[in-house]
């Protein structure tokens, strides 16, 4: 019998991962915690940040937030093409034994939306306030693991997403720097 190839043997890995963490929330507090920092992670918990730093900080709480506004834009205009493009089912809908534990909000796996956002705001988030990062870093952890958990993406959807926010913040960290240099030079 042929040996299964490297990606063969990367996605059983990655299947069975989905069903280890899938069964965590066959427990009472695990199910509640992650169905509550996905719910959060739904765009809830970033728009209160959002309102909190012009609360606080004034012109400059403005200022990240509109970059925050800007940037999860740019996330939400990425993710919806490449989940159209890529088509891939969600767990759950691949294997029977794989609950969807919440909801999912919309049909396709990669990458995964609420890790892309979390990431992305979290980035830009701390580089504008840095003593942040205490609450920030291990919320977005919690969203990241949290759609594995709860049956709605593959570890690599998280992953990618991971990667794909973590590119978008420092992108557009960069282009706020050049437009702040520009703006600055031209007062």
């Amino acid at each position: 019998m042929p040996r299964p190839s490297s990606p063969e043997r990367l996605l059983a890995a990655e299947h069975r991962w989905c069903l280890h963490a899938n069964a965590l929330c066959a427990r009472r507090w695990p199910l509640h915690y992650f169905a509550a920092v996905s719910r959060l992670g739904d765009g809830v918990f970033w728009y209160a940040l959002m309102a909190l730093l012009v609360a606080i900080d004034g012109l400059d709480g403005l200022r990240a937030s509109l970059h925050l506004a800007l940037t999860g834009l740019a996330a939400l205009l990425l993710y919806t093409r490449l989940k159209r493009w890529t088509r891939r089912p969600r767990p759950f809908a691949r294997d029977g034994r794989i609950r969807a534990w919440v909801a999912p909000l919309d049909e396709f796996s990669f990458p995964s939306g609420h890790t892309l956002h979390a990431v992305a705001f979290s980035v830009v988030a701390v580089a504008h306030y840095p003593a942040l990062a205490w609450l920030l870093v291990p919320f977005t952890v919690s969203v990241a693991a949290s759609r594995v958990v709860l049956g709605l993406h593959y570890p690599s959807d998280v992953l990618a997403a991971t990667a794909i926010g973590g590119t978008l913040a420092g992108a557009s960290l960069w282009l706020a720097a050049g437009l702040g240099g520009m703006v600055g030079g031209m007062a």
